[in-house]
């Protein structure tokens, strides 16, 4: 595992991250950061964007959402997207992206983080198991809805 760092999500580092790569196959389950700050813009004082750093390279994109008055548990403290570079898959930032989540989810007084997935060949569920989250249901649209908890 290397020495990574997170960043605020900015204007200075938009572009790289949207240039982030995926391995073949992934590109059906990942959305572009662009994307997700236009989906967040109902919830923007909840939304936490973040990006890892290897030095000063842009290698991943993070966004979690902490909304304790959502109507919907899993939605409380959410980990929404997590995009890691292909050429940095495997060597341990999407484990450092997801202990920065519960530890921002933890800071914010959480006893939990969930995430959503699609599942498929290519999809991340193989990554959230080994994370430590736990299948703990699904959505009207057949998503998994996963929970670590802490």
């Amino acid at each position: 595992m290397g020495n990574y760092t997170l960043e605020e999500l900015n204007a200075t580092n938009i572009v790289a991250a949207n240039n982030l790569t995926t391995k073949p196959g992934q590109e059906e389950f990942m959305v572009p950061p662009s994307y997700a700050i236009a989906d967040a813009i109902p919830e923007p004082a909840t939304t936490w964007f973040r990006v890892a750093l290897d030095g000063t390279r842009v290698i991943a994109f993070v966004r979690a959402n902490f909304n304790p008055d959502s109507i919907h548990d899993e939605f409380k403290s959410c980990l929404w997207r997590i995009n890691v570079d292909a050429a940095y898959q495997g060597k341990g930032v999407g484990k450092f992206l997801v202990d920065s989540v519960i530890a921002e989810a933890k800071a914010r007084g959480n006893q939990h983080l969930n995430v959503l997935w699609e599942r498929g060949d290519a999809g991340p569920e193989e990554f959230f198991h080994h994370v430590g989250f736990a299948d703990v249901g699904s959505t009207a649209y057949g998503e998994v809805i996963g929970e670590i908890k802490f």
